[in-house]
């Protein structure tokens, strides 16, 4: 019992004196990460001083046989769709280029095959998947700075999970101060009004691809990104990672996101999970629920999607899901087979 108070009361202050250094750095970490984000982007695009063109052949509807003529690693999918009508560029949520996900910003760097993605496709399961996404990187963005300077707020990571968990999650660790603190209605009600000043913006999700070194540098002042960073870059065969930037706000992706803020519609923050206490200190799960533009929902349905969205998602950790098979486990063996996802 003495060893875990004591155990706790260092937590405690480890996670304080980690507030107080993030209290002095979060609007600087801010305006650091995105600098670093405009300097290697800069750096990207003048890799191609002369302009060359490239061949992006057009797949869809009505759009079967189409051929661009376009600027080799500065055109992008969105720059291709401006040449199209306005339907194309204000519906367009995500490409394929070559059958891979891409962001509309996201340059063309060969000749390519091109098929642009709305939410009323078909089969709209990658862009579904990239709005979860960026709904989820939007709230980290709200919680960054929906406090005052006075309150250290620390993303620990936007979570990738399915749509058909019923809600998008951002965990994240708020200054020790905020322990005892509950949000009430008025709070969430508050944090949903900041994620719809961002909508009303119809901010561009920038996306970069970087070295590891490019992102450790972003992120400098955060420890846990950081880590991140790592193991990011050692799961992806290319070594590189994936970053965003939304107006000032610099995120580390494992996907692409939609184009802009603007393609949300229906956007609320129902949720403020306490979790567990970790040495940065007390996890916290926010949780919300939106529509894009393109689809709406009655109040009544709402309703009910919003209660669903309230509760705990539950997300396996990272050693939960990289935990091997047993060798001796079967599916016939009476015992519980683990397997990695």
């Amino acid at each position: 019992m003495v060893t875990r108070t004591a155990c706790q009361l260092l937590q405690r202050r480890f996670a304080t004196a980690a507030a107080a250094s993030a209290r002095a750095s979060a609007p600087g970490g801010r305006s650091q990460r995105s600098a670093v984000f405009s300097r290697e982007q800069a750096r990207q695009r003048a890799l191609y001083p002369r302009i060359e063109k490239i061949e992006v052949s057009l797949r869809g509807p009505g759009l079967d046989g189409t051929l661009l003529i376009m600027n080799k690693g500065m055109s992008t999918p969105l720059s291709c769709a401006r040449h199209l009508t306005e339907y194309h560029v204000s519906s367009s949520a995500l490409a394929l280029v070559d059958g891979e996900p891409w962001s509309l910003h996201q340059p063309l760097t060969q000749s390519c095959s091109l098929t642009l993605l709305t939410f009323k496709d078909k089969d709209p399961t990658l862009v579904n998947q990239a709005y979860w996404r960026s709904c989820a990187a939007l709230l980290g963005q709200v919680l960054e700075t929906a406090f005052k300077d006075d309150f250290a707020v620390e993303l620990l990571s936007t979570l990738e999970v399915p749509v058909t968990s019923g809600a998008f999650c951002c965990d994240v660790v708020l200054d020790p101060q905020l322990d005892s603190w509950t949000p009430s209605e008025e709070s969430l009600r508050s944090l949903t009004r900041g994620a719809q000043q961002l909508i009303h913006a119809d901010l561009a999700w920038e996306p970069l691809e970087v070295a590891p070194s490019v992102a450790l540098e972003v992120f400098a002042h955060c420890r846990y990104i950081q880590e991140e960073v790592e193991q990011k870059a050692a799961q992806n065969p290319k070594g590189t990672l994936m970053l965003h930037r939304c107006g000032d706000h610099v995120l580390l992706s494992v996907g692409p996101l939609v184009a802009r803020t603007g393609l949300c519609s229906q956007y609320e923050v129902t949720a403020l999970h306490s979790l567990e206490q970790g040495p940065r200190g007390l996890h916290r799960r926010a949780q919300g629920l939106s529509l894009p533009l393109q689809l709406q929902a009655h109040h009544t349905v709402w309703r009910k999607l919003r209660q669903r969205a309230e509760k705990l998602v539950e997300v396996p950790t990272l050693e939960e899901v990289a935990a091997p098979m047993a060798p001796d486990s079967s599916p016939h063996s009476g015992q519980p087979v683990t397997t990695s996802v």
